[in-house]
């Protein structure tokens, strides 16, 4: 299904401009609706080749209370490469993602790199929560940050790799994108990260999937589910959580260069995101390249997931939903037909969702684009509304 025409072109020409000229707190289920103050569609937080940067890629997106959101990203000096000299930047914005405040650099690490965003607000304190990687290869750490003032300031990045890294993992990653609070059964209040990483199994590499998770806002980490499927089936990688009304954890994975058909896997946790029920399995319904995706459940019950749906290239930016808690996916008319790849979703105050991801004309990586998208009766299409500036 697409858009009618004019919408169609509508989007695309707001996007275009924005991208060419114009210079969560996750909502909890039953919190009361909140008219955003400005009825903006689009803007562009993060443009590469601005703010002495050559690229931002790696998109991670939360809200905090009202109209406060946060968008995280990867700023990469000096090339569009996923290593060298890499820092981790927010920019915030009061106003539901219209206009945003000037760019922070929240973590750097000289000419190493930082990166991968995982961030989760607590709901017990507020306090953002922020966990990040460093360095390359098989060397790479794990780091945690947070912030007690809505993103302004941050604690210097704290090295945890010793608690979530076992001897003989090589690769290791966070997020990217949003992690979740816990918000019903016994282990409400907990911060569950989605993470991946690479290990040896008789000789073999292997991609695993695994969560981290802390009981006490952050301050402790400790290993949740660890899933690695030897025989290259399934090479879980990029992960992505959502809590579902039974209080079942739904986990989605890209599968990267894995045998299956599929690029997408998925499975749930019964425990708060300790074990994993079964194994993996290749999700069809949910079509697309090689990319990274977002899931996320609104307050009002839909589970919804985010990331490009052309099978042969990144493009074609879609939401997903699924009536039957991930078991399958719907798709929607495309939020754009241009190139476009990473991406992470939030629930804004009024109900609609926001879409922070990478897109431009020619190439995905021009920006980091947030779009603010409303439910129709055909699916999740951008808002009604003006683009907005930078």
């Amino acid at each position: 299904m697409t858009f009618a025409a004019a919408g169609r072109r509508h989007t695309l020409a707001g996007l275009a401009l924005l991208l060419t000229g114009a210079t969560g707190w996750q909502a909890s289920l039953g919190e009361a609706v909140t008219p955003l103050p400005v009825a903006c569609t689009t803007s562009v937080p993060f443009r590469s080749g601005t703010q002495g940067y050559h690229t931002f890629r790696i998109p991670a997106v939360v809200r905090i209370g009202g109209t406060t959101v946060l968008a995280f990203a990867e700023g990469r000096r000096n090339s569009a490469a996923d290593d060298g000299d890499i820092d981790v930047v927010l920019r915030r914005s009061y106003d539901g993602g219209c206009t945003w405040e000037p760019l922070q650099v929240i973590a750097d690490a000289g000419t190493e790199t930082f990166g991968n965003p995982a961030p989760v607000v607590d709901p017990r304190t507020g306090r953002v929560v922020l966990l990040i990687c460093r360095g390359t290869g098989k060397e790479r750490l794990v780091h945690e940050l947070h912030s007690d003032s809505g993103g302004m300031t941050w604690s210097p990045p704290r090295d945890i790799t010793s608690t979530v890294k076992p001897p003989g993992w090589r690769w290791y990653a966070t997020g990217p994108g949003h992690a979740i609070a816990l918000r019903s059964g016994p282990h409400a209040g907990r911060l569950l990260v989605p993470a991946n990483h690479t290990s040896v199994l008789a000789g073999e590499t292997v991609h695993g999937a695994h969560a981290l998770y802390s009981d006490d806002g952050g301050q402790n980490w400790h290993i949740g589910f660890v899933q690695a499927l030897p025989g290259d089936w399934l090479n879980l990688n990029e992960s992505t959580m959502a809590e579902l009304p039974d209080g079942r954890v739904y986990v989605n994975s890209r599968d990267d260069k894995g045998f299956s058909a599929p690029t997408r896997a998925d499975a749930y946790s019964p425990d708060g995101g300790l074990t994993i029920t079964g194994v993996f399995r290749p999700q069809g319904t949910l079509e697309g390249p090689e990319v990274q995706g977002s899931v996320l459940r609104t307050h009002a019950g839909a589970l919804v997931y985010s990331g490009p749906a052309d099978p042969a290239k990144r493009r074609l930016m879609t939401l997903r939903v699924s009536g039957d808690q991930g078991a399958s996916w719907t798709s929607g008319p495309p939020v754009s037909d241009l190139p476009a790849a990473y991406s992470d979703l939030v629930e804004l105050a009024d109900g609609t969702v926001g879409l922070l991801y990478e897109t431009g004309i020619t190439s995905p990586y021009e920006s980091v684009t947030f779009t603010r998208l409303t439910q129709g009766p055909n699916g999740w299409i951008p808002t009604p509304g003006p683009t907005a500036g930078r």
